[in-house]
């Protein structure tokens, strides 16, 4: 009972301009500040000390294993604080030192494997108002991203597709997903991918699932203040 709550979401990613033009242009983030060119040994083994003994116990070079040097500033690291209503996003870039700040090169390769069904993925989530239309958001989305020539940006269908051209032509009923029974009545979703390959998911909570959640914050709410 020592937190106050989640801070923000960390991604990390391949070219920090595109990854911050998505999340602020597109999505409409705000940035809070941006910082770089952190190097050196307090840094790399605060975050890097767990990699290095992996690497170390496997009698492997840490850069084989995407652990970037820190330590002795052949790599360096950015960052971007991007602020929505209820959440910051902080974008991560490690480069190598000669590599200028924001551009399209990283340290390390990127994954390619993204299924959310890997053990220790993760997802940033975004909560959609009320108002809007899911499934026009969703278009407008996957539009307004191809028009910056993030081809990236893909969202998932209700409906079963085995193409990418198959995927585009889908109705626009299908760009959503409509829980109307259960615990998660009222709970609207997509799953999507990102500029940079990373998980997203756009959800609406309207109705009853609407109301638990706003009972358990409230709950929540008061437990801490009796404490």
């Amino acid at each position: 009972m020592r937190l106050q709550g989640v801070q923000h979401f960390g991604l990390t990613v391949q070219h920090m301009e595109r990854a911050y033009a998505f999340y602020t242009e597109v999505l409409g983030g705000t940035e809070i500040m941006r910082d770089g060119d952190f190097q050196g040994e307090r840094i790399h083994n605060t975050l890097l000390t767990d990699q290095e003994i992996e690497a170390r116990d496997r009698n492997v070079n840490p850069r084989t294993m995407g652990i970037p040097d820190l330590r002795g500033g052949a790599q360096r690291l950015d960052v971007r604080f991007i602020q929505f209503d209820n959440v910051v996003i902080e974008l991560l870039q490690y480069r190598d030192a000669n590599q200028p700040m924001g551009g399209p090169v990283s340290f390390a390769e990127a994954l390619d494997h993204m299924s959310p069904a890997f053990p220790r993925m993760m997802h940033i989530c975004f909560h959609i108002r009320d108002d809007v239309d899911f499934n026009a958001f969703i278009r407008d989305l996957e539009a307004e991203s191809a028009r910056r020539g993030m081809d990236q940006v893909r969202a998932n269908r209700v409906v079963t597709v085995t193409s990418e051209a198959a995927r585009k032509a889908a109705p626009l009923d299908a760009n959503s997903n409509p829980i109307t029974e259960g615990k998660s009545n009222g709970w609207r979703l997509i799953y999507c991918k990102g500029p940079e390959g990373e998980q997203l998911e756009f959800v609406q909570a309207l109705g009853p699932v609407k109301k638990v959640f706003d009972d358990a914050l409230e709950a929540r709410r008061k437990m801490m203040a009796s404490r």
